[in-house]
């Protein structure tokens, strides 16, 4: 039963690529937004989403909660309308939609020839980090998660390895050995950290402990490489504001523990800019 459910998700996104493409950016971002609305409330758990927004909001009302959902499932569903224009993005011809702040950093990263980490997290259409990192010029792997649908999983490989940044690591033990490989080879990681993770540490996310990511501190130990973290905007729907913060260097003394804290306070605050275009759907405190 399963590979019919996942066989007719693909045909349906097939369908809806097609769709899209001839339906042109705007409209597409538009429509998927509706779709998002309408149902993805009905395929993922609402008893998630409303745990979550109590942890980070404990006196919301009910108002301001109605309205985060609704609006953050308008920008999934936006989100996913505009993969079948990302190569646009790619190649410049949606460069008014894209506003990137930081540029100078990158072009500082490349100068000076030392990989670091770029860090961020399912922030509007976060796919946009690393083909931005990539297109200018960087030399970069980037982390991902692989989708359960293992008819869609290799066509949305090869569509971010086409489009979004070549090499693409798979997250787990083995990716980790590659990742290790690519650092010693000059490369800048990319990867997102709010996602939950079975393991790892317990660190404060939002004043309780949730299963957090220790990797990117334990590469900043490993290989002393500094880390930028970046933001990404979605504003009047289909425009986005991609900024580039200056690299940190952590000092020695900090533990794994520290720099897994001060990440997660960097998310916290990174959500609360805008609550609505984060993906209240991972189970962080699980």
């Amino acid at each position: 039963m399963k590979g019919i459910k996942y066989f007719l998700e693909f045909l349906l996104w097939i369908i809806l690529f097609l769709i899209f493409k001839i339906i042109g950016f705007k409209n597409s971002s538009n429509i998927g937004g509706k779709i998002g609305e309408i149902f993805g409330p009905l395929i993922r758990s609402k008893k998630i989403f409303k745990k979550n927004i109590l942890n980070a909001f404990p006196s919301i009302d009910n108002n301001n909660l109605k309205k985060i959902e609704k609006d953050m499932w308008n920008n999934y569903g936006r989100t996913f309308a505009e993969y079948a224009f990302i190569k646009q993005f790619k190649n410049s011809k949606l460069e008014d939609n894209l506003k990137i702040e930081g540029g100078e950093i990158l072009q500082k990263i490349i100068d000076e020839k030392k990989p670091v980490l770029f860090l961020s997290g399912h922030f509007a259409n976060f796919e946009l980090m690393a083909m931005v990192i990539e297109r200018s010029g960087i030399n970069l792997a980037s982390i991902y998660r692989p989708l359960n649908n293992f008819f869609l999983e290799p066509y949305m490989t090869r569509l971010r390895k086409n489009n979004i940044c070549k090499i693409q690591i798979k997250k787990g033990l083995d990716g980790i050995k590659e990742i290790f490989r690519f650092l010693k080879n000059n490369y800048s990681i990319a990867m997102m950290i709010d996602q939950r993770v079975s393991q790892g540490e317990r660190i404060d996310f939002f004043k309780k402990k949730a299963h957090t990511t220790n990797l990117p501190a334990l590469l900043v130990k490993k290989f002393k490489c500094q880390i930028v973290t970046i933001k990404i905007k979605r504003y009047e729907n289909y425009k986005f504001k991609i900024t580039i913060e200056k690299p940190v260097i952590f000092a020695e003394t900090e533990t794994t523990e520290s720099i897994t804290l001060k990440l997660n306070s960097w998310l916290e605050k990174t959500i609360l800019e805008n609550p609505s275009q984060w993906t209240w759907m991972h189970d962080r405190w699980k």
